[in-house]
């Protein structure tokens, strides 16, 4: 089979234009064509109103090896790679104990999942709820202010990725192809095909739900376990290897350890630091959610084709570097989304945004941040998690100690002086914002490069910096604060037998690249587990 890359249509072409380009493209009759399937569909919208699609094709035809000999010097036609997922081995009959994976975020559901699929039997344990209790308990907050600090945002089934605009792309490397076994599993649990080939594709909060739960029940049938409502609160450690772990007052015995937590395991990452794991402070970032119209971000990207359903919501991505040495980028954009309280610790405030799969709310979101670096926090290495928590804390009262998101309006922002009065825009943070001066609520040079950047945006999509958008804050959860160092094997420098993974470890940022360091981290425990023989 071969594929063809950058083949090039108008967003409106005919259903039979794509066999027709083929034809042309290869120099060949159309009899000689036996079969095609769309690899990848993204769209090229620097000429607003000239937008194309841009295909990449898996053919098959006949006569492949001539046709290939012919277009050899042609980058963009090539051999089909196998992308297929080969697991690297099995688990023996005669092991004495079974892996242990801490949380069931995207990446602990994966490190489960290829441990069970390779017979290892993982015992998965969650600290928050089962999916569907935890969205109750996370609605409380939002309709009705009752905060759970162990069920939310970013403690449950799911992980925080649950309640995210579920996109499922990311810029890491990936020679191995492990992201596309990461959009296979999802489709089999119930997720639309259209995410094996659409270049950005995402889930949405209500679909994960049920795919969440589709995976846990495979997870099962093939021997593993989760336990729900079972906190980790010891790690057993001695003379530097794992032994255990203690939860909800039981021990369990385990020399491997997945340790996929998440960013906001704050309490985690103390026990880990006071039992002696190697652990880092690392940059993050700290600003705002900012809301506009969608029908404008729609009209700015898209001019004549908004509303275009192959299209859907218009997306942006934007930096400016300030005139103070800081980098202002937007983060999370959530297209037709919402902006959601994301605390996991009472009489703090923290923002995200979420989008269904529809993408078709009012706004569109996105997180404008500030980078900063442990220079910013000096001191131990969870100084980083002390900086979050002044200013999520300061949110909290900024917003009337209610749970409401402080928020100002663009114009005001910009100005420097209270708002008042909402104007075009309506904030759809729940359970409320209370309009204020957020001139207080960050750090003095991240409201300075804000305010320089904002205008600076304005340049590329114009209406950016319209006076009745909205700011509400604080975001402070971009990524993890911290790294847990590890090894060549994926084991911590100082603790054998614990994998530190994912997001909160330090090593992803969003649900794919977090699934993805999960199948890796597997792979080398299941590996580790095999030569060790326990």
């Amino acid at each position: 089979m071969l594929r063809i890359t950058e083949l090039k249509l108008p967003l409106d072409h005919q259903e039979g234009a794509i066999k027709s380009t083929i034809l042309t493209r290869l120099d060949m009759a159309e009899e000689d064509l036996i079969a095609y399937k769309i690899f990848r569909r993204a769209h090229d919208a620097r000429k607003r109103n000239e937008i194309h699609l841009i295909y990449a094709l898996d053919v098959e035809i006949k006569n492949e090896q001539s046709i290939l000999s012919r277009l050899k010097n042609d980058p963009k036609i090539s051999l089909t790679p196998d992308t297929s997922y080969r697991f690297v081995t099995q688990a023996p009959k005669n092991l004495t104990m079974r892996p242990v994976v801490i949380g069931t975020g995207p990446c602990g559901l994966f490190a489960g999942l290829i441990l069970a699929q390779m017979g290892f039997c993982p015992i998965i344990l969650e600290r928050g709820k089962e999916v569907r209790e935890r969205t109750k308990d996370t609605f409380g907050l939002w309709r009705k202010r009752q905060f759970n600090p162990e069920s939310n945002v970013q403690f449950g089934e799911g992980g925080a990725g649950t309640f995210s605009d579920g996109k499922l792309y990311t810029q890491i490397k990936d020679p191995n192809h492990y992201g596309r076994k990461v959009l296979t599993e999802f489709v089999k649990a119930g997720a639309p095909a259209e995410i094996l080939y659409v270049s950005k594709p995402h889930i949405g909060t209500y679909r994960l739900v049920t795919i969440v739960e589709q995976m846990r029940a495979t997870i099962e049938s093939l021997g593993g376990e989760i336990r729900f409502q079972s906190r980790v609160d010891r790690i057993e450690i001695e003379n530097g290897q794992v032994r255990g772990v203690t939860a909800h007052g039981e021990v369990i015995s385990s020399h491997h350890v997945v340790l996929a937590v998440g960013h906001s395991a704050r309490d985690t990452f103390k026990m880990l630091y006071e039992s002696g794991v190697y652990i880092e402070a690392k940059p993050f970032s700290v600003g705002f959610r900012i809301e506009h119209p969608q029908s404008l971000i729609d009209r700015c990207r898209f001019g004549n084709y908004a509303d275009n359903p192959i299209l859907g919501a218009a997306e942006y991505k934007l930096v400016h570097h300030c005139k103070n040495g800081r980098s202002v980028y937007s983060f999370c954009m959530c297209p037709g989304g919402t902006v959601v309280a994301a605390t996991s610790e009472a009489e703090h405030v923290v923002t995200n945004g979420m989008s269904q799969y529809s993408r078709n709310e009012r706004n569109a979101n996105s997180g404008i941040v500030v980078g900063i670096t442990p220079d910013d926090y000096p001191g131990h290495p969870l100084a980083g998690i002390d900086y979050q928590r002044r200013l999520e804390a300061h949110a909290y009262i900024l917003g009337g100690k209610t749970y409401a998101a402080p928020g100002q309006l663009v114009g005001d922002f910009l100005a420097n002086i209270s708002s008042t009065s909402f104007g075009k825009v309506m904030p759809s943070y729940l359970p409320d914002v209370h309009l204020c001066n957020l001139d207080s609520a960050l750090p003095d040079y991240a409201i300075a490069a804000i305010r320089e950047a904002i205008p600076a945006f304005a340049k590329k999509i114009l209406g950016f910096a319209m006076p009745d958008a909205v700011l509400t804050g604080v975001e402070t959860r971009t990524s993890s604060p911290i790294r847990i160092k590890r090894n060549a094997c994926y084991q911590s420098i100082n603790t054998k037998g614990l994998y530190p993974a994912g997001e909160g470890a330090g090593y992803a940022g969003g649900i794919l690249s977090a699934a993805v360091d999960g199948i890796q981290v597997a792979e080398a425990l299941a590996l580790d587990m095999v030569s060790t023989k326990r």
